[in-house]
Order: C-alpha cells, then sequence, then structure tokens
C-alpha cells in the first residue's frame, strides 16, 4: 500500500523551499518566497489530521499522545542541541535565559532575548507553537459527533483571527494566536473532507490549480512583492487542492527520492539551519563564490536532515506500536 504520493511530494517540496530560503539569507541571496513552505505544511497538516481521525478511533489522550510522540523528541534534542552550542560559544549572537528556555520547550510563544521577535531558541520551531494549538483543539473536538467537529475547530480560529483584526494587541500571545495562518490548518481540514466525500476536480483542473499556485508564489518571488498569510495562505490551499486531484486520477508516478524528503521533511526543517549556518560561514571564510556557498547550504542543509530522519526520528517513531499519520496515510485507508 502506497502513501498518498502528491502530499508526499509537496512535503518535501515544503521543507526544500523553507531549505532555499534559509540558504538565500545566509549567502545574501534572495528567496523569501521559500518561507512560504510553511504555509503549505500548515495546510497538509490540517488535511492529514482531518482524514486520520474520520478512519481511526482517537480519544483526546490517545491523539494528544501521539502528537507528542511524534514532535516533541526531536524537537528537544534539537533544541538542547541549540543550548549547548550557545554555552560553549558556538552561536555568540544566541542570548540565553532560563524562561526563555523553557517557553521554547513547552511551545509557548516567548520574545527572544536575542532578538526581540516571538521566537523559540531554534527559531523554526515558531511554527510548532501553531501546530500544537491545532492539536490541542482537534483534541479537544473529538468527543463530538462528526458533523460538529469542523465548526467546533472552525469556529474558535476565526474568532481569534477575527479579534486580532479589531483589536489588535501587543501582547505576546494575543500577537501569535491571532494570526491569519491559523486558518491555514481549517483549509486544510476543509480539503481532507473534500477528499473524503470524492469531491475534488478532475486532474485537469487540479492541474490548473497548480499552474495557478505556482505561478502566484514565483509572481511574489520574482518581483518581491510584500507578502503575508493572507496571500501566501490561499496560494497553498489551491496547490494543496491541484496535488489531491492529480492524486486521484490514480496516475501519479512513484517517486523515490522525493517520498524520502517527504517522510524526512520535518527533520530537514528542524536540522536544516545547523548545516546552512556552518557552510555560509565557511564559505565566507574561505572565499566561495556565494552561488557556490548557497548551493553547498542547500545540499548540506538538506542531508543533514535526511541523516537526522534516518538516524534519530525514524528509530524513535518505529518504537512506536503504529506508524505515524503523516509519513505513512495510505489510500485504502481513507477510502
Amino acid at each position: 500500500m502506497g502513501t498518498i504520493r502528491t502530499i508526499q511530494y509537496l512535503r518535501a517540496a515544503a521543507a526544500l523551499a523553507v531549505v532555499i530560503f534559509h540558504a538565500a539569507e545566509k549567502t545574501g541571496h534572495h528567496f523569501a518566497i521559500g518561507a512560504a513552505g510553511v504555509d503549505v505544511f500548515f495546510v497538509i497538516s490540517g488535511f492529514i489530521m482531518w482524514v486520520i481521525s474520520d478512519r481511526r478511533s482517537l480519544t483526546p489522550a490517545k491523539f494528544m499522545k501521539d502528537r507528542i510522540r511524534r514532535i516533541v523528541p526531536v524537537y528537544w534534542l534539537a533544541t538542547a542541541v541549540m543550548v549547548a552550542g550557545a554555552l560553549v560559544g558556538l552561536f555568540p549572537h544566541l542570548v540565553l535565559t532560563a524562561d526563555h528556555v523553557l517557553a521554547s520547550l513547552f511551545f509557548i510563544p516567548a520574545r527572544s532575548p536575542s532578538s526581540g521577535e516571538i521566537w523559540p531558541v531554534l527559531v523554526q520551531g515558531w511554527t510548532l507553537n501553531f501546530e500544537m494549538l491545532f492539536y490541542a483543539v482537534f483534541a479537544a473536538s473529538l468527543p463530538l459527533a462528526r458533523q460538529w467537529r469542523l465548526p467546533a475547530i472552525a469556529g474558535p480560529f476565526v474568532v481569534l483571527v477575527a479579534i486580532g483584526l479589531v483589536a489588535p494587541s501587543e501582547n505576546v500571545l494575543v500577537l501569535t494566536y491571532t494570526r491569519p495562518i491559523m486558518l491555514e490548518f481549517v483549509a486544510g481540514m476543509m480539503l481532507g473532507e473534500f477528499w473524503l466525500k470524492g469531491k475534488v476536480p478532475g486532474a485537469a483542473v487540479g492541474s490548473l490549480l497548480i499552474i495557478g499556485s505556482l505561478g502566484g508564489f514565483a509572481a511574489i518571488g520574482s518581483a518581491r512583492f510584500p507578502f503575508d498569510e493572507w496571500t501566501t495562505g490561499p496560494l497553498a490551499v489551491l496547490l494543496v487542492l491541484g496535488a489531491l486531484s492529480l492524486e486521484a486520477s490514480g496516475r501519479v508516478p512513484v517517486l523515490k527520492v522525493p517520498i524520502l524528503l517527504g517522510n524526512a521533511s520535518y527533520s530537514i526543517y528542524l536540522w536544516h539551519t545547523f548545516a546552512i549556518s556552518v557552510v555560509a560561514n565557511a564559505g565566507s571564510m574561505l572565499g566561495i563564490h556565494r552561488a557556490m556557498s548557497m548551493v553547498l547550504a542547500i545540499v548540506s542543509g538538506t542531508l543533514v536532515g535526511v541523516a537526522a530522519y534516518a538516524l534519530l526520528e525514524r528509530p524513535l517513531l518505529q518504537r512506536r506500536r503504529t506508524p505515524p499519520p503523516a509519513v505513512d496515510l495510505t489510500r485504502s485507508a481513507i477510502k
């Protein structure tokens, strides 16, 4: 039984987009639109959680236990590496405080003493603050009758975003949890419902959706237009819907490398910045051309993530009795 291949391919593409974004940033290039890989991840997360919950009997406790096992150990390890590196002087610009480290470990938004931004110690972990809130709200909805789950999850998120629009605040928690990026989880769940009911468009329409979405991302990136989740979120939704439409056609080929990168996407996301920083700094000291330095940073960041998946994440997951739904979501499980 195979995975939903297009979802795996999108996970790979989203991870690589973030890698390229950080590699470009570190080597003096511009690929800010790569940050929109996060929007794709959030839509996919909502889709997977909705589909899995429809075909598995899950209690709130079991759901949260599975999610914590999936997310937390590797993230804590990566954060520990950051803390250890800062303590021995490898990250001279990283300022550590006990409050900030604890907030980072327990997914509590807090301002970084290093930059003043609402970032954890491991900067890319900011997305996990949203993921954990989504998981908590999702878990709370599981005892409800199926027809009430989607409104019960969407309602709080819509209200929070509305509060952010009408009553902006400088409070860290309010600033974080009123961002419209949370609506991407809801959109992903809606796509999951369309998928379960067989209501995704045909392959021709799906291809147009993908072309339109990628064209939108390309236009933003090439023209260097300002963007946020209000613009990249809808493009991410169209991209995932288009991919699902192609999947439904049954003509999606098996591509081993993208599937591997999709499986490893979480580890790539967490670990790539370590390698990119080393390569970018080495390239600068050795006088390596910036373009070559960027290529080496992309390759090294991706390979380090794949290695972390093979050596850390996958062994931890294999200790569980059931495979993680984000990795082994089979077509037979959602028919």
